[in-house]
């Protein structure tokens, strides 16, 4: 019978994106590591109507639907791994961009290699373009208020 060697519930495990010389965005456990508690599930996005919202970002992200329920659709790579889900939820209030009162709440970053192509197709999918940007980003709506940018390295 193998034995598996005995792994502390609080584990620590390398962390990418290391803050810069200031030391923000350091972990306290030393450089190159964070605390992990747990395994990233799953981003909820509050929406109207799931389905239509679901199938928008199923669109932008190149994504498959891996649940399909009345109130609650979750998209992604695939079933067994993290996904974005969307949750009705009544009287829902859209974020408005960039007004405080109001907030984003979150929003997605998305990369892609042509701005000016990747804005012609997600105004086809039914995004708006919202003010601010610049060379490497672009600021738009999902059709029901979220923000999201497209970002170019």
């Amino acid at each position: 019978m193998m034995r598996l060697p005995f792994m502390n519930p609080i584990q620590l495990s390398p962390h990418l994106g290391v803050g810069g010389a200031s030391g923000a965005g350091r972990s306290r456990y030393g450089p190159g590591m964070a605390l992990k508690i747990g395994h990233w599930h799953g981003l909820i996005i509050d929406c109207p109507e799931p389905g239509a919202l679901a199938s928008f970002y199923q669109d932008l992200l190149g994504m498959i639907r891996v649940q399909d329920d009345a109130g609650w659709v979750v998209i992604g790579d695939a079933p067994d791994r993290p996904g974005v889900a969307f949750q009705r939820v009544a009287d829902f209030r859209a974020p408005q961009w960039p007004d405080a009162e109001h907030p984003q709440q979150m929003h997605f970053d998305v990369r892609v290699d042509d701005l000016d192509a990747a804005e012609r197709q997600v105004l086809e999918l039914g995004a708006r373009r919202l003010a601010g940007g610049g060379d490497r980003f672009r600021v738009f709506a999902d059709p029901v208020g979220h923000p999201f940018c497209l970002v170019a390295f």
